[in-house]
C-alpha cells in the first residue's frame, strides 16, 4: 500500500517510491500525478530524466498520453545529487536507463530527508530484470506495479514485447516498436519469434 504521509513526524525522514511496469502501463502518468500533488502542496520539487530520452521533448517528462511536466535531463546519476539541494521531493523518470549509481543516489537523497519518486521499466524486452530497477525496488519503502492491457488477449499486461528486429538492450521506441503483452501472449510470441529467448 502507498502512503503519502508518515505517522510519526518527530522521526520524519525521506523515503523511496518506485512505480514500475511494462511500456504503456501508465508509469509516467502516475509519476506526474504524484509530482503535481507535491507541487500543489507547495513542496519544492525537482524532476530528472535521462538525457538520451528525447522521444517527445528534450527537457520535459512526457507520458504517452502527452501529459507533461518540466524536468532536467542528466547524463549520469551523480548529476541528480548535484542538482537536488533545497528540495523536498525528487522525481526520476525512466530509471532503467541510468547507471547503477542511481541506487546509491536515491538512497542518499532519502537518507537526507527527501521523498524520492522513481518510475521505470522493471523488465527489458527479453523479460529480464532491467538495469538498476530491481535494486531500487528492493530498497524502496513503496513499490507500485502498474499494468497495461494486452492487445492480444485483453488481459493485464506486464511484459514489454519488441516488435522490431533490433536486439539492442536500450532502444527508445513507441507503439510501432513495442507492445504490452500478458504472460501467455508474451511467451507465445517469444517462442514463435525467438525460440532461444524462452529459456532466459
Amino acid at each position: 500500500m502507498f502512503l503519502e504521509n508518515t505517522v510519526n513526524h518527530n522521526e520524519y525522514s525521506g523515503w523511496i517510491e518506485v512505480i514500475c511496469g511494462s511500456m504503456f502501463s501508465g508509469k509516467t502518468e502516475e509519476l506526474i500525478r504524484r509530482l503535481r500533488r507535491a507541487k500543489y502542496a507547495r513542496q519544492r520539487v525537482e524532476i530528472f530524466k535521462p538525457a538520451i530520452d528525447i522521444r517527445y521533448d528534450e527537457s520535459k517528462v512526457v507520458s504517452h498520453n502527452q501529459n507533461e511536466i518540466e524536468s532536467t535531463p542528466v547524463s549520469h546519476s551523480n548529476e541528480i545529487l548535484l542538482r537536488s539541494s533545497n528540495v523536498d521531493v525528487v522525481g526520476i523518470d525512466e530509471a532503467q536507463f541510468f547507471d547503477d549509481g542511481i541506487v546509491e543516489v536515491c538512497n542518499t537523497l532519502a537518507n537526507s530527508g527527501i521523498r524520492v519518486i522513481v518510475a521505470g521499466l522493471d523488465m527489458d524486452y527479453l523479460g529480464r530484470p532491467f538495469g538498476p530497477m530491481p535494486y531500487l525496488m528492493a530498497t524502496a519503502e513503496y513499490v507500485t506495479k502498474v499494468h497495461a492491457v494486452c492487445p492480444r488477449t485483453g488481459n493485464l499486461a506486464h511484459y514489454t514485447h519488441r516488435t522490431t528486429t533490433s536486439d539492442a538492450l536500450v532502444m527508445l521506441g513507441e507503439k510501432q516498436d513495442y507492445e504490452p503483452l500478458s504472460r501467455k501472449a508474451y511467451y507465445e510470441a517469444m517462442k514463435k519469434e525467438k525460440p532461444e529467448n524462452t529459456s532466459k
